[in-house]
């Protein structure tokens, strides 16, 4: 049985779908689902292992932009990654060799990267919610 036509779910799209999206629209249903895994384990960004130790250490041992350093420019590092994304993986989120300082632009282009591959889809397990 064929589901009823239904506008697109994309704010001021009006093509009729059986699905939530339309096929111009189908890449903000998976950013959605992305975007609603990852607050799983945001709360790991605010415990204080992470904004005491690991953060600020990391920026105090690697104060330059890893990314950029590659590629012959000195730019400050403001923001620490995940260089293998964690998913909610406590042991890979906590590990310092699993850390880089990147600057902003890098660090939004990376993960812009990550997620259009699906990497930080991941579905995490239930044990690793607070």
């Amino acid at each position: 049985m064929l589901k009823p036509l239904r506008p697109c779910r994309a704010p001021g799209c009006g093509v009729l779908t059986r699905e939530g999206y339309c096929e111009a629209h189908r890449a903000l249903a998976a950013q959605s689902r992305v975007r609603r895994q990852s607050e799983e384990w945001h709360w790991m960004y605010g415990t204080a292992l992470w904004r005491e130790r690991l953060r600020p250490g990391q920026l105090l041992a690697e104060p330059f932009c890893r990314e950029c350093a590659q590629a012959g420019r000195r730019v400050r590092a403001t923001t620490v990654d995940h260089v293998t994304p964690h998913c909610g993986d406590w042991a890979l989120f906590k590990d310092p060799a699993n850390l880089q300082s990147l600057c902003k632009g890098c660090h939004d282009a990376k993960t812009a990267r990550e997620t259009k591959a699906g990497q930080k889809s991941a579905i995490i397990s239930p044990g690793l919610r607070r």
